[in-house]
């Protein structure tokens, strides 16, 4: 069944979910008698759109291949989402989520991807570029997808409080060592509205580390990117194992990059990485309080 259809047969079903970014599990009630609604939860719904999408074949074998390690479907569950959200995803790079969160929130949501406001040079403007060009290519998939440009050291992510959740993937680790990182964490603050979600994924060093033996690495201590977070006047709601790798020593020549899919060694050693996997990583959720904190303000 295709994406649309089966969005268009449940929105009424979208329509009884709670305002909250958190997963939705109540059964729907109280229809007319012969609606069709389909007869299962909310969450039950969200989790067979994500099914559909994740199986597209707009997405490339190669993207595909890292589901294994990513753990998409999981991943967009903890962080509560639904077809009928408005959604950011911060710095999404080639696109690997968009070809994801793209097509998942086509018809009901709103897709936003923000990316670094090109310089002339560097890779922000080879981003933007490819990101551009892969919605075009796709009208069908990606034709409601919106490209915002945002100014890492003055970041702004569209009107306050428009956005039902922010998402980034592997990008905390940028900002700390451009030293961006805590105003980029007071703009996604800015940009959810009340209740809304932050979900965070990233690089998770060693317990014990701290963060000036780790951070040219690409790992981060967990407990730094709570503060940072928090400090931004965020309520930490969940922490997940889901991107856990216990193989992930996180102690190699070039830091994270020595790990698929960059393998910076090249084949030196590379039976070796690729039975690593990708990295050991963090899965953070975090909240916007109903009433502002007075960190925020």
């Amino acid at each position: 069944m295709k994406i649309r259809a089966i969005l268009g047969l449940a929105a009424v079903l979208l329509a009884a979910c709670s305002s909250s970014s958190a997963p939705a599990d109540a059964q729907v009630q109280d229809q007319p008698a012969g609606a069709l609604v389909p007869p299962t939860t909310a969450s039950d719904f969200t989790a067979a759109q994500l099914d559909q999408v994740l199986a597209g074949d707009w997405r490339s074998p190669q993207n595909k291949a890292r589901d294994a390690y990513r753990h998409p479907k999981a991943t967009l569950q903890f962080f509560g989402i639904r077809p009928d959200q408005t959604v950011i995803e911060i710095t999404p790079g080639g696109g690997w989520y968009s070809e994801i969160l793209a097509p998942l929130l086509h018809d009901n949501g709103h897709y936003i991807a923000a990316v670094v406001k090109p310089s002339g040079e560097g890779e922000a403007s080879r981003d933007l570029g490819g990101l551009r060009a892969k919605f075009a290519a796709d009208p069908a998939h990606y034709g409601k997808a919106q490209v915002l440009e945002f100014d890492p050291k003055a970041p702004a992510f569209g009107a306050p409080g428009s956005a039902d959740l922010v998402l980034t993937f592997r990008n905390v680790h940028n900002w700390v060592e451009a030293d961006t990182a805590p105003t980029m964490f007071k703009a996604f603050y800015a940009a959810l509205r009340p209740g809304g979600v932050l979900g965070v994924v990233d690089h998770r060093a060693a317990d014990d580390a701290s963060l000036a033996a780790v951070k040219d690495s690409g790992y981060l201590p967990t407990g730094y990117v709570v503060k940072l977070a928090t400090d931004a006047g965020f309520k930490l709601d969940d922490k997940s194992e889901i991107n856990a790798n216990p193989k992930d020593t996180k102690d190699y020549p070039k830091g994270v990059w020595t790990l698929p899919p960059t393998l910076a060694l090249g084949d030196q050693d590379r039976a070796k990485y690729l039975a690593i996997g990708e990295s050991d990583r963090m899965t953070l959720r975090f909240v916007k309080p109903e009433a502002p904190s007075a960190s925020s303000r």
